[in-house]
């Protein structure tokens, strides 16, 4: 592994802390992670130039931040061309009782004010619990910086008992997104299996477990019952997949 040479006072400690972490991933071909942290350790590079009075070390500083920059922007370049291709993936694996995994957290690198259109796959969008699941998703998108005009919703029938509630659930929601100018559109299906999440921007993300990968919270008081970001999750892995034709045919 290449040697940071920025020396060890504290005020470069933490980014080299960083760096070794982003030549490390670097070295693993874990490309999208070590460009966070290329990212993050330029900016305390950054700043410690900020701090820096002696012109040899600015000198010696400028040349290491400029050399980073260069190594972040390859790997910007070569993601970028995977994702063009259509051969980028990345996967996230959601340990048990896990937490920070809100639909926020996990879904905001992929939305922007490209976004207007979002397919949604999940066989199980019927019980109360799956119905807030969906509502807090669709809340999501409609508050983020995306456009969203359609939700296209592909799940199963309840056949039993809770038939009903799916139904006036769902149309419910289909309502109340139609208040804010978005479109519902729902399509049952007796052999859906697969649970996926497509944006029209490219993005492509499957869910082992859709979007009820949450514990159910101890109680209506607890942290976790309205901030998603504290409830625990259930072990579940996320694939992240980028291709321009997002639709199906």
């Amino acid at each position: 592994m290449a040697r940071s040479g920025l020396g060890q006072d504290a005020g470069s400690t933490a980014a080299v802390t960083v760096i070794k972490r982003a030549l490390e991933l670097e070295s693993e071909s874990r490309y999208t992670q070590a460009l966070v942290c290329y990212q993050e350790g330029i900016d305390l590079l950054l700043q410690v130039l900020k701090g820096t009075k002696d012109e040899t070390k600015k000198c010696n500083l400028r040349k290491r931040i400029s050399d980073y920059m260069d190594r972040a922007e390859s790997i910007k370049k070569y993601l970028d061309q995977e994702k063009e291709a259509g051969k980028y993936h990345k996967q996230i694996k959601i340990e048990e009782n896990a937490t920070g995994f809100s639909y926020e957290s996990l879904f905001q690198e992929y939305l922007n004010e490209t976004v207007t259109e979002v397919w949604i796959e999940d066989p199980y969008i019927r019980h109360t619990h799956q119905l807030y699941n969906f509502l807090r998703f669709c809340e999501m998108l409609v508050k983020r910086p995306c456009k969203v005009k359609t939700i296209h919703l592909l799940t199963s029938l309840d056949e039993g008992s809770g038939k009903e509630q799916q139904s006036s659930g769902l149309q419910e929601i289909k309502e109340s997104l139609r208040n804010h100018g978005v479109q519902l559109e729902l399509e049952y299906s007796s052999s859906i299996h697969d649970r996926e999440i497509r944006f029209n921007n490219g993005w492509m993300i499957k869910i082992g477990r859709g979007l009820d990968y949450f514990k159910k919270p101890q109680s209506r008081f607890s942290l976790g019952y309205c901030d998603f970001d504290l409830r625990p999750c259930h072990e579940t892995t996320v694939d992240i997949f980028h291709n321009k034709h997002t639709q199906k045919i």
